[in-house]
């Protein structure tokens, strides 16, 4: 395991890159993720405004406008927080490399590098609204194409998402909410994530987002599903890659021929949490004798567990790979989203199975409770689409916006 991408390159290729301690391996691939959501989203976009499905939104602007004081403040201020930061880097990489997450959210960093940072950037913001400043300011409306709105759809996605999952996580686990309070630390904020929160938040923010700007409802978030679905598995090989506990039960029933052992059990060396004792689940954390070994996450398990996070990994990039072949097929809106809704909550309803987890309404966890509902969901919302398809009062862009 690769707790960071330190680890990582150290293992790999040899290089001892110190700064790529701040570069943990599992938000890595979660900005993979979202990269990759990104890009499919803006293709669906396209293609479904193609189709006479989304139309352009309009918004007015003022063209022409000079410096603006908040706004100059606002730029000097990021720029003073980039330079107090970086430079304290800079000047003293051995000390802010053995814990990256508690340097970032601490009040440590370099004074002068902050003020001459962020003067740089209040002048850069300057100049640029300079070289476009008109005698007179004009209002014009510009037109918006569909594919323009992925960005902004994809950072109020990660935001979002994030919030989401810190929050379901602290409902699953009520003891974690308490333990931050009494004692905050960098840890507790980056660590300790539920995928359902991130996703349930960042989706309602997202059908949020296009109410707000006049986007046609359905075909959206049509536009959006297979893409959530594609980074959905690519976030759990950040899972896999940095063991961040996400991993299945103790695996003790006999490998099947066909299969690597690898697939079956595993022990997650190094893994980012340095896992140690006895666990639910029915595995201990114990230190590394031979092999790899990196300071700090020198633990493995043993047994062995179910490779949980690579399962879904497969699962969710093939039943992604499902979903954008069926997306020229599907010609009502609203079925695309109700058939990811199924396929996510049918894949993480058998995976909990097997997965270490916490009971959370008698003997069902947080997950399956979540997973049934979405199942339901998506089957009930197929009915009532093509009900009405059949009935012709849907699938128009003035009934979906």
């Amino acid at each position: 395991m690769y707790p960071t991408l330190y680890h990582a390159f150290l293992d790999l290729f040899g290089l001892d890159i110190p700064a790529l301690k701040f570069l943990n391996s599992f938000g890595f691939f979660v900005a993979v993720a979202f990269m990759f959501a990104h890009w499919t989203l803006s293709l669906e976009l396209k293609r479904k405004t193609q189709q006479g499905l989304l139309r352009a939104t309009h918004r007015k602007v003022i063209v022409g406008e000079g410096p603006k004081p908040l706004e100059m403040l606002a730029q000097g201020l990021m720029g003073f927080v980039v330079g107090w930061k970086v430079l304290y880097i800079i000047l003293n990489i051995d000390e802010v490399t053995t814990d990256p997450p508690g340097f970032l959210l601490s009040g440590k960093g370099n004074f002068i590098g902050g003020l001459l940072v962020g003067a740089l950037f209040a002048y850069l913001y300057r100049r640029e609204r300079l070289k476009s400043k008109l005698d007179k300011p004009e209002e014009r409306t510009i037109e918006v194409p569909a594919a323009q709105h992925a960005g902004a759809i994809t950072l109020t996605a990660a935001l979002w998402g994030f919030i989401g999952a810190k929050l379901f996580h602290w409902l699953e686990n009520p003891r974690d909410f308490l333990d931050t309070l009494a004692s905050p630390n960098a840890k507790d904020i980056v660590t300790g994530l539920t995928m359902y929160g991130g996703l349930i938040l960042a989706g309602l923010m997202v059908m949020r987002y296009f109410r707000k700007n006049g986007l046609a409802f359905w075909p959206g978030v049509d536009a959006a599903a297979p893409g959530v679905l594609l980074a959905y598995g690519i976030g759990r090989i950040g899972c896999q890659v940095s063991g961040d506990g996400d991993w299945g039960i103790a695996s003790t029933l006999p490998k099947p021929s066909w299969l690597p052992g690898w697939l079956w059990s595993y022990d997650y060396p190094n893994n980012v949490n340095a896992v140690l004792g006895p666990h639910l689940g029915g595995y201990s954390g114990v230190p590394i004798t031979e092999g790899t070994c990196f300071p700090g996450y020198c633990t493995h398990l043993v047994p062995g567990v179910y490779p949980t996070p690579l399962y879904e990994a497969i699962a969710c990039v093939l039943l992604f790979g499902v979903l954008w072949a069926l997306r020229k097929r599907i010609q009502v809106p609203g079925v695309m989203f109700c058939l990811f809704l199924i396929f996510d909550g049918v894949e993480r309803f058998l995976i909990e199975k097997i997965r270490v987890n916490v009971p959370w309404l008698g003997t069902w966890t947080q997950a399956e409770v979540i997973s049934s509902l979405l199942v339901v969901g998506g089957l009930a919302g197929i009915w009532w689409f093509n009900r009405n398809r059949r009935l012709g009062t849907a699938n128009t862009i003035k009934d979906t916006e």
